[in-house]
């Protein structure tokens, strides 16, 4: 699944191609993607320019001239692509949206978990999000007041979009590796010093990844260099690049966690 720095950077991809466009028309070939009723869909979103490209945590968000929001969300295997309407389809394109330009806006999706909501409110989609990890206004201070009251082991924590928004396994891993904490520590167990080692630590492999243009693992994600840089994600087995330790994997939460038992404490 692409976390907040894949998904800045297809925004950024996008905004050029389509920035200024208007929807004239959704073709909707996997009615169970679609979290907006479909016939609203197609009746409400032709005749609506795209005002803006946003990202709110994994979340792209399409601001429309009409007042509405359209929401993508890219799931394990979804991708974007802006194509001329002749171009040769893909039998793993589930959404079409026809632009006004002789292009399309392709939802691509093979597993089939990606999301679509066209909606009024904002809030409907989003309103329920933890914190952006990388914005201006969000200082150390409100990082460790998340953690109040908190007892949860940290690396479930940090995957809890809920408690901040946007990260996923890789950047937790990342991080708490270059905060030297062990992902299996609970919450009440952190002091002062290491949250606020894990606030910068985040920031900084959320912007790496940013810098490095995401991470690409597989077909879907492509142009990615983020994946040269890991210190300990998939590395199980490797020796630590900071003490030479092997690199251990357990899992926590359902998910894969990898971290130096000598480095995170």
């Amino acid at each position: 699944m692409p976390e907040l720095p894949e998904v800045e950077i297809i925004v950024r991809g996008l905004r050029g191609p389509l920035v200024g466009r208007t929807f004239t028309g959704v073709t909707v070939r996997w009615p169970n993607s679609v979290k907006t009723p479909v016939p609203e869909l197609q009746a409400t979103l032709p005749g609506q320019t795209i005002e803006q490209i946003t990202r709110r945590a994994k979340y792209l968000w399409f601001h429309l001239s009409g007042g509405d929001s359209l929401f993508l969300h890219l799931k394990m295997s979804g991708d974007l692509l802006v194509l001329p309407v002749t171009e040769p389809d893909d039998p793993h394109v589930r959404t079409i949206f026809d632009l006004d330009n002789d292009h399309q806006l392709r939802f691509k999706d093979t597993r089939k978990f990606g999301r679509v909501y066209l909606v009024r409110n904002p809030n409907a989609v989003i309103g329920r999000l933890g914190p952006e990890p990388l914005a201006d206004d969000f200082l150390p201070a409100d990082f460790a007041a998340l953690f109040a009251r908190r007892r949860g082991r940290l690396k479930p924590l940090l995957l809890n979009q809920k408690f901040i928004a946007g990260i996923g396994n890789i950047y937790a891993d990342e991080s708490c590796f270059a905060a030297g904490l062990d992902p299996r520590r609970t919450a009440d167990t952190l002091s002062a010093d290491d949250l606020g080692r894990l606030y910068h630590a985040i920031r900084q492999a959320l912007t790496a990844g940013i810098v490095h243009k995401g991470a690409s693992l597989d077909s879907v994600y492509r142009g990615g260099e983020f994946q040269n840089h890991f210190r300990v994600y998939g590395r199980t087995g490797q020796p630590c690049l900071r003490c030479g330790a092997e690199i251990q994997r357990v899992v926590l939460g359902g998910r894969s966690t990898h971290f130096c038992s000598t480095c995170q404490r």
